[in-house]
């Protein structure tokens, strides 16, 4: 009774210009949205939060809806990830508002996968990138890794809203806002006229100045934290998100003050109406079970050995396995972690020891041949080769003989072949789907002039 008394009375004190949009769209579970992200419910009467959230209603329902269906194998493991770690629900639409759940997500600066981790974040929360993997396109280890840092700037501010804000523009950049808040929210209280003559806080804003003009290091801002944080003045959402007239640097950016309002809308839209609706429904119970399940496979096993184990189309195994770069499990691993449906995991268990080993080649070294001009020629990483051959240096010798993995999607042998009549070198390359000239060069031939009989190497790399 008293929740729904605080409801009416906060839609009670909206002013009439802004009534329609809260009564007409804002419901009871709402305000839950801003209690786990340590916001006051005051903030649902916030004109931007609400013209934000009624366009999202207006115009991005089906959008919404398709993002959520398209991402029904990743979901549950997200959120079960979050609730195990005792994270807010709402950081789900975190990863909608960073990536729209596409696992491959990539931006122009480089930052990849569901939370779009760039690289050295992500190397330092335990994310591995190399020539095999990109542990930013991992379903759990990317939301793990992501936990981990909002737990960490959750520590830093105490709130978590926050905790969204500083992922989106760096904790410097909210340790700073909050400092000029602070140190703002102290000065309206006593008085400008009373501020401007205080020494410290003069010493405190020619710092902000001079660091804003890139002339000093950001621990002196820090140091300035460090004290301000002890007052009494605790600026919160709406004191940081405010848009200060004639001041070109705000306490916030405004790409992270749209993110933060983006965040809460999306996860107040899961309690509206159209989700309710019977095509809709089985959007509310995502979570409830687990779709995908977790299998360790030996390292240097071939994607498609498995998906042949499992009865199922390389490709799809891909889609869930994004983070696999070459098609081949890490060949330093005793063994990795991949994903598979669900409703595959009793078809593994009983066929995993039917499951192929890599296929392998042997390779002569000839004059001239280099790791990198061999891995080209079997569409490998130098260092592939290098290391399963247990290669100390680059250096290769005539006539050494190497061990190629092989994966029969990507590379497929050489092929000889008998001149026929009526062949031409246009149509033997046209039937072998190679190039004219690299079937030419291949067999060393300076003209197209071949003749019955003749012996030629089909090479496909």
């Amino acid at each position: 009774m008293k929740v729904f008394l605080k409801i009416v009375l906060l839609f009670g004190t909206i002013s009439f210009s802004n009534a329609t949009l809260v009564s007409t769209a804002f419901v009871h579970n709402d305000l839950s949205v801003l209690e786990e992200l340590d916001i006051s419910s005051d903030y649902i009467t916030d004109y931007k939060l609400q013209e934000e959230f009624q366009n999202r209603l207006r115009f991005s329902k089906k959008g919404y809806t398709q993002k959520l269906n398209n991402a029904h194998l990743f979901v549950p493991q997200i959120k079960k990830v979050l609730r195990e770690n005792k994270i807010p629900s709402a950081f789900l639409y975190l990863v909608m508002a960073e990536s729209n759940f596409i696992l491959n997500a990539s931006s122009n600066k480089s930052a990849k996968g569901l939370w779009q981790f760039m690289q050295p974040t992500a190397n330092h929360y335990g994310l591995r990138t190399n020539e095999y993997i990109d542990e930013r396109m991992d379903i759990v280890k990317s939301t793990e890794a992501a936990v981990t840092y909002l737990k960490k700037l959750h520590s830093m501010f105490d709130k978590w809203y926050l905790a969204a804000v500083a992922y989106n523009c760096g904790e410097g950049r909210v340790i700073e806002g909050l400092t000029r808040a602070t140190i703002d929210m102290y000065c309206e209280d006593v008085g400008y006229k009373v501020c401007r003559k205080e020494p410290q806080i003069n010493k405190f804003r020619t710092t902000m100045r001079l660091y804003q003009a890139k002339k000093v290091k950001f621990r002196e801002i820090n140091k300035i934290y460090r004290i301000v944080k002890k007052w009494k003045y605790k600026p919160d959402i709406d004191k940081l998100l405010v848009v200060q007239k004639g001041v070109s640097r705000q306490y916030i950016p405004e790409e992270s003050r749209g993110y933060i309002r983006k965040i809460i809308s999306l996860a107040m839209m899961n309690n509206s109406d159209f989700l309710i609706k019977d095509e809709n429904t089985h959007l509310l119970n995502r979570g409830m079970s687990d779709p995908i399940a977790s299998i360790d496979i030996k390292g240097g096993i071939l994607l498609r050995n498995v998906a042949e184990v499992i009865g199922i189309n390389k490709n799809k195994l891909k889609e869930l396995n994004q983070h696999i770069k070459r098609d081949l499990l890490p060949m330093d691993d005793d063994t990795y972690r991949l994903y598979i449906p669900y409703s595959k995991l009793s078809r593994f268990n009983l066929n995993k020891e039917n499951l192929k080993s890599t296929q392998y080649e042997m390779y002569q070294v000839k004059r001239g041949d280099t790791l990198s001009s061999i891995g080209r020629e079997y569409g490998l990483n130098y260092k592939d080769i290098q290391r399963h051959n247990k290669l100390k240096t680059t250096i290769v010798r005539l006539n050494q003989k190497l061990m190629i993995p092989i994966d029969p999607d990507v590379y497929k042998r050489p092929v000889n072949y008998i001149v026929k009549v009526g062949d031409t070198l246009g149509k033997i390359a046209s039937s072998h789907k190679i190039k004219f000239k690299k079937l030419m060069k291949d067999n060393n031939l300076k003209t197209s002039r071949i003749n019955i009989g003749d012996k030629l190497v089909i090479k496909f790399k």
